[in-house]
C-alpha cells in the first residue's frame, strides 16, 4: 500500500501506521481511505486480537478530510458520495469484532477524530502538540462521517455540541476528563499503555443518568437551548452549517445521509464555498515566514502600556523568555495583572499558570535587550521619543536580533533614520486585543533587508498568529480600510441615522461588531487621530468633534456614543435599517481595499482580504471584501 503499513506483532495485535505519501500531514484522502477499507479486509480474514491504528507523522494522528478534495464537489451527487464514503467506512470500523484503539499524539482533527471515535479505545498522549477538534463547522460544513453520532455517545450531548458547533479543540487531560479519552499517558509509555488498553477489555465509562436523558427524552430541549446559544452569534442565512448539525443530532442521529437535502444544501452552500477560500488564505499567510530559519527564545519589549503589556503576556503564554519594561515598577504592574487573568483563562492548570509567570519577567533597567531575540517597542506615538530609544538601544543589541516597531501609524522610513543599520528595523503591528487578534501587520520599509521581513514573519507565525508582509503607508492595511468605513458610519449619524441602526445595518451584514461600537471600544480621541491622518483630508464628522470635545471618549471614559456598563454598551432599540445602508457604509472599506493592492501596499486581492477578514473581523462568510464585490 501506498499510505499505510499493516503490521502483524507476535502478540497477534494488528498496527495499522498512517503515513501519507508526499505530504508532511495526513489527511483523508479518497486514496488513503480506499486503502484503510482494504487493511479491514485483510483483518476481516485472519481477525487478530486486536487492532491500533496510529500515525508516523511527526506533526500528529490526522488531520482531516483532504480539503483540497472538497472543492471538487460541484454535483449534489458527488457531496453525497464523499458523505457516504466516510460513514460506511467507519461504522465498518466501529462494527469489528475485534477490538481497536486509536493512539492519538497530536493533532487529531475532523475525519481524524471521526476515525478515533469509530475505535472502542482512544489513548490520548499528554503534550503540548495533542489537540483533538471537529473543526468542520468553521469551513461551513458538519462532520458527516459519524462524528455527530458518536461524540454525543461519548461526552454527552452538550459536551458535543459545544466541540462541534465552536470547532474548538481540547488538549490531551481535558479529553481524558470528559471521557473522550478513555486515558491518557506520557510519550514514553505510550506503546506499552495502548497494548494494556487494548487488550484489557474494560468497558467504556457509561454515561452519566442526566447525560442519558439528555440524550434521550430531554433531547429537544438541548437542541432549543444550542439554537439559542448559536444565533447570539451567527445568523442562519450567513452561516447554516451549525443549525444543520443541531437538526442532523435531534432528528436523524447524526446520519446526514438520512437528509439528503440538507447535504446538497450545506455542501453547495456559498458559505462552505466561501470559508473554504477564507482557510486557502490562512494557509498561505501561515506560509510567510517558512523560508526562514529564524526561531526566538528571548523576546524584549519596551512600553508596559495596553499593547505592549499584552504583547509581552502573548509571548510568555507561547513559551518565550519576556522581559517587559518601563520606566517604573508601577508602571509594568497593570500589565502583570493583565497577564494574571490571561493565562488564568487559557492555561487552567496552576503549574503550567506558574511556568508562563515566571517567563515574564519585569525589567525596568532594560537589562533584556542584551540577550533577546527580538526587541519590541510599543511605546507612544512619538517620532523623537522613537528615535532616543533606538539610539540606545541599538548599541546593545546582540547581533543577528531583531528590531521591531508596534507603530500603527508612523513610517519605518523616519523612524529608522538614527540607526547604524537601518535595514534591521522592522514593523510587527499587532491588533488589540492582543489574544483575540489572529493577525499581525510585518512591515517592510523602503530598502529594507528581505531576510529581516522574513525572521518577522517565521517570529510571528511561531508566537502562533497571522503574518502578512505589507508596505510602509499610512495605516498599513487594516487601518487604513477601517478609517473610510467609520468615517461613513459616522456621516451617517451626522445624517439623522440612530447609531443603534448603523450598528444593526452591519451586525445584519456580517461584521462582528458594528462600526460605531468599535469606535467607542477603540477609543473616539484615537478614532479622531487616526481619521486625522487616514481621511485624506475630509472633515471630522460633527458626532465625533462634539463627543470628543465634551470628553466623551467610549469605553474608556464610561460614556462615547453610547453609555458604557459592565464593559458593555447600553444600546437602544434599533429601529428599521433603511434599504442598502450596508452597502453603502462597505463600499469605502471595499474601495480602499482595492487602492491599497493597486498601489503596491499588499502584494494581491487575496493577501488584501485575508488580511481584512483577520485583521477587522470582516465577514468571513463572504470570503473577503474584494471576493464579495465581484459575487
Amino acid at each position: 500500500m501506498k499510505h499505510w503499513q499493516l503490521n502483524k506483532e507476535e502478540c497477534g495485535i494488528a498496527v495499522a501506521v498512517l503515513d501519507r505519501a508526499g505530504e508532511s500531514t495526513n489527511s483523508l484522502s479518497a486514496e488513503v481511505m480506499a486503502e484503510f477499507a482494504q487493511i479491514l479486509d485483510q483483518l476481516e480474514l485472519y481477525p487478530p486480537k486486536g487492532l491500533i491504528v496510529r500515525s508516523a507523522k511527526a506533526a500528529g494522528f490526522i488531520a482531516g478530510a483532504d480539503i483540497g478534495e472538497f472543492s471538487q464537489l460541484d454535483t449534489p451527487e458527488k457531496g453525497r458520495a464523499l458523505v457516504a464514503r466516510g460513514w460506511d467506512l467507519f461504522n465498518r470500523l466501529a462494527a469489528v469484532k475485534y477490538s481497536t484503539l486509536a493512539l492519538v499524539r497530536g493533532h487529531c482533527l475532523g475525519g481524524g477524530l471521526e476515525l478515533a471515535l469509530a475505535c472502542r479505545y482512544i489513548l490520548a498522549v499528554d503534550e503540548p502538540g495533542t489537540k483533538m477538534a471537529l473543526p468542520e463547522v468553521m469551513l461551513g460544513i458538519f462532520p458527516g462521517w459519524g462524528g455527530m453520532l458518536r461524540l454525543p455517545q461519548r461526552v454527552g450531548p452538550a459536551a458535543a455540541l459545544d466541540m462541534m458547533l465552536t470547532g474548538k479543540g481540547i488538549d490531551a487531560k481535558r479529553a481524558k476528563k470528559m471521557g473522550l479519552a478513555d486515558d491518557c499517558v506520557p510519550p514514553r509509555v505510550m506503546e506499552m499503555a495502548a497494548r494494556q488498553l487494548l487488550l484489557s477489555k474494560q468497558p467504556r465509562r457509561p454515561l452519566p443518568f442526566v447525560q442519558k436523558l439528555l440524550a434521550g427524552p430531554l433531547k429537544g430541549v438541548v437542541a432549543n437551548g444550542a439554537r439559542k446559544q448559536v444565533a447570539k452569534k451567527a445568523r442562519p442565512e450567513h452561516y447554516p452549517a451549525p443549525y444543520a448539525i443541531i437538526d442532523l443530532w435531534q432528528k436523524h442521529d447524526g446520519n446526514a445521509l438520512a437528509a439528503p437535502a440538507v447535504v446538497d444544501r450545506i455542501i453547495q452552500s456559498p458559505t462552505a464555498k466561501n470559508l473554504l477560500r477564507v482557510f486557502r488564505l490562512q494557509e498561505r499567510l501561515k506560509g510567510f515566514g517558512k523560508d526562514s530559519d529564524f526561531a526566538a527564545k528571548h523576546v524584549h519589549v519596551i512600553g508596559a502600556g495596553v499593547m505592549g503589556g499584552d504583547i509581552a503576556a502573548w509571548c510568555a503564554l507561547r513559551g518565550l523568555t519576556v522581559t517587559l519594561q518601563d520606566q517604573n515598577l508601577e508602571r509594568i504592574a497593570p500589565a502583570i495583572k493583565r497577564a494574571d487573568a490571561l493565562f488564568r483563562k487559557k492555561l487552567r492548570e496552576p503549574l503550567k499558570v506558574r511556568a508562563a509567570f515566571d517567563r515574564l519577567i519585569p525589567d525596568p533597567t532594560g537589562a533584556g535587550v542584551a540577550h533577546a531575540d527580538v526587541v519590541i517597542e510599543a511605546i507612544f506615538e512619538n517620532v523623537e521619543a522613537k528615535h532616543a530609544l533606538f539610539r540606545s538601544l541599538e548599541p546593545r543589541m546582540k547581533p543577528g536580533a531583531i528590531l521591531a516597531s508596534n507603530t500603527s501609524s508612523l513610517k519605518l522610513e523616519d523612524l529608522r533614520t538614527v540607526l547604524a543599520q537601518p535595514q534591521r528595523l522592522v514593523g510587527i503591528h499587532f491588533f488589540n486585543p492582543v489574544a483575540m487578534m489572529p493577525l499581525v501587520e510585518v512591515i517592510e520599509a523602503d530598502r529594507a533587508d528581505p531576510a529581516v521581513v522574513r525572521a518577522a514573519c517565521a517570529f510571528v507565525k511561531q508566537i502562533d498568529k497571522l503574518p502578512l508582509p505589507v508596505k510602509s503607508a499610512p495605516g498599513f492595511l487594516v487601518n487604513a480600510v477601517l478609517a473610510p468605513y467609520m468615517l461613513a458610519a459616522m456621516r451617517a449619524v451626522d445624517e439623522g441615522i440612530a447609531p443603534e441602526t448603523v450598528d444593526e445595518a452591519m451586525l445584519a451584514f456580517g461584521m462582528p461588531m458594528g462600526p460605531i461600537e468599535l469606535a467607542d471600544t477603540v477609543g473616539l480621541d484615537i478614532a479622531m487621530a487616526a481619521g486625522k491622518q487616514l481621511a485624506d483630508g475630509a472633515e471630522a464628522p460633527r458626532c465625533l468633534l462634539q463627543r470628543v470635545e465634551q470628553g466623551q471618549l467610549g469605553k474608556k471614559s464610561g460614556q462615547g456614543f453610547y453609555a458604557w456598563a459592565q464593559g458593555r454598551a447600553q444600546k437602544g432599540s434599533a429601529g428599521a435599517v433603511p434599504a442598502g445602508l450596508a452597502e453603502k457604509l462597505v463600499q469605502p472599506l471595499i474601495a480602499r481595499t482595492q487602492a491599497l493592492v493597486d498601489g503596491g501596499v499588499v502584494a494581491d486581492g487575496e493577501l488584501a482580504d485575508a488580511g481584512v477578514i483577520f485583521g477587522t473581523g470582516f465577514a468571513p462568510f463572504t470570503g473577503g471584501p474584494l471576493h464579495y464585490r465581484e459575487k
